[in-house]
């Protein structure tokens, strides 16, 4: 059953427009996949002189990967704060989200990873067309990572 904005708005760290995503289509301890609209609207607030180019995918695929923590996360925890640390490997294979007329499908896996550094794999697509595609490495507690010996 997929899971609706509010339960995004609740459970990721980004609010209001900022929240990217329309829903979890599915998802499992390994992968997720989302969709969003967003990238059509005017007021998308990662537009920059009138456009949304294709490197703004990165941060659908961010939001995907916060959601995929939050449905990992215990049910009463709050959001945890991520950072993303390190992209690689991005291909872009078009220059622009907000001309794309169909929705966007976002999809994460995660490659490896403990309960502080996580490796994900990812993709945004509309249909059978990919748009972009790479991998990220995700930070959950920044501070952890001072007192790794």
């Amino acid at each position: 059953m997929p899971l609706d904005r509010d339960w995004l708005l609740g459970h990721i760290p980004h609010q209001g427009s900022m929240c990217l995503l329309d829903r979890i289509d599915a998802w499992d301890s390994q992968h997720i996949r989302c969709t969003a609209s967003s990238h059509r609207a005017p007021d998308n607030p990662l537009r920059g002189h009138g456009r949304l180019g294709a490197a703004c995918g990165i941060e659908y695929a961010a939001q995907a990967m916060a959601a995929h923590g939050g449905l990992l996360a215990a049910a009463d925890s709050a959001p945890r704060s991520g950072y993303l640390t390190s992209v690689r490997g991005i291909e872009l294979h078009v220059a622009r989200l907000d001309d794309i007329e169909a929705d966007l499908s976002i999809e994460a896996e995660r490659l490896s990873g403990d309960d502080n550094l996580v490796l994900y794999g990812f993709s945004v697509a509309a249909g059978e067309r990919i748009l972009l595609n790479g991998r990220a490495i995700v930070v959950l507690d920044a501070a952890k990572m001072g007192n790794q010996p």
